[in-house]
């Protein structure tokens, strides 16, 4: 590979690391090829980058893009997982991805923001459900009081005009 080649990859792997919020790395051996692209097609379906890199270029990049912590999870061969949006849905397309292909695709590691993952941490991660069913849960909670306090102040009222309309079906029928 050209020295211009190299410089050129280090440029977008730094790009690419100083763009996401989240970096999971993966151990692809053994991934035949046609699964390779269909694991590419289901994470670019979730907006998540995947990319297979050298060690020792992608060692440069993240001392350009301030994420040294990088370097403790590049032992052999590996590619990187990209997400720039929500952390966890890249989390959540790997692990779908091999529950549903029985793939032999293992996942390593990850940096989120400055902080050093775990394997375990990466598979903690995919259980969280999605942003938007985080939000609609805890709206659902937050409703629930109103609602709860809506009842309590409608009751009394609810029951007087209970009252008032077996009275005038009395008064109509007698």
């Amino acid at each position: 590979m050209l020295r211009q080649e190299k410089e050129k990859i280090i440029e977008e792997l730094t790009e690419n690391l100083s763009r996401s919020t989240i970096v999971i790395t993966t151990d692809f051996r053994g991934l035949p090829a046609k699964e390779m692209v269909q694991l590419r097609q289901k994470l670019r379906e979730a907006g998540v980058e995947y990319r297979v890199a050298k060690n020792t270029l992608t060692r440069f990049a993240a001392e350009k893009a301030g994420r040294k912590h990088l370097e403790s999870l590049l032992t052999g061969p590996l590619a990187l997982v990209f997400g720039y949006d929500d952390v966890v849905k890249p989390a959540q397309a790997l692990r779908d991805h091999i529950r549903s292909s029985g793939s032999m695709l293992k996942i390593t590691g990850g940096i989120l923001g400055d902080r050093l993952l775990l394997a375990e941490d990466i598979v903690a991660l995919a259980s969280i459900p999605s942003r938007e069913v985080l939000i609609a849960q805890i709206l659902g909670q937050l409703q629930a009081p109103l609602q709860g306090v809506y009842n309590v102040l409608r009751a009394p009222l609810q029951g007087l005009s209970n009252v008032l309309q077996a009275r005038v079906r009395c008064l109509e029928g007698g």
